[in-house]
């Protein structure tokens, strides 16, 4: 829809008010000021693995980061939606260790869900129940660990993963920190009173 055109008498008084305006004073109005230009924002649907991630789970990441870091301009927000999909990929990370172990132990049952091997009962020392069950346990995760390592380059590309993800976080966070600092140096441009 058309805006009616403004007047000159109207026009002028605009720009009056404009020269004399200072802008916003308070930190948050700073803050909120250097949002303005901002054309597009981070958007959780973006970066969640469909039926693994709850959206709002990585908004909150934003979120939290946010009330912690107090960004004021475009760079350090981007800075610290970095280190929020960074953190995402931690997570993600930690699930898929969980679910490669997992499989570890799946790699040595068989369909009715009793171990294929068991442990050699001179390993199982005294006959205490509870201590064999987790020795068993154990047994089980290494021997699958030790078949899963065998056949497939799974656990070596997922601790590249890992790896990968604890880079992108820490770099995120020291980047953040150095737009931080660049704030509170003096500039070096002259004052204009």
């Amino acid at each position: 829809m058309p805006q009616n055109p403004i007047s000159e008498k109207q026009l002028a008084a605009n720009r009056a008010n404009a020269a004399r305006s200072t802008g916003p004073r308070s930190p948050e109005g700073k803050a909120r000021a250097a949002q303005n230009s901002r054309k597009h924002g981070f958007t959780p649907s973006t970066f969640a693995v469909v039926r693994l991630e709850d959206l709002h789970d990585i908004a909150h990441l934003k979120d939290d980061l946010l009330a912690v870091y107090k960004p004021i301009n475009s760079q350090e927000l981007f800075a610290v939606e970095r280190i929020a999909l960074a953190q995402q990929a931690l997570l993600r990370a930690a699930r898929l260790e969980s679910g490669l172990f997992i499989t570890c132990l799946n790699e040595t049952l068989d369909s009715a869900g009793q171990p294929m091997v068991l442990m050699s009962p001179e390993l199982a020392g005294d006959g205490d129940i509870e201590i064999t069950r987790a020795q068993n346990r154990n047994f089980l995760l290494g021997e699958g660990f030790h078949r899963m390592t065998s056949k497939s380059n799974s656990w070596s590309l997922f601790l590249r993963y890992q790896a990968q993800s604890e880079r992108h976080y820490r770099r995120a966070v020291e980047e953040l920190e150095r737009l931080q600092r660049l704030r509170s140096k003096p500039s070096n441009e002259p004052i204009l009173e």
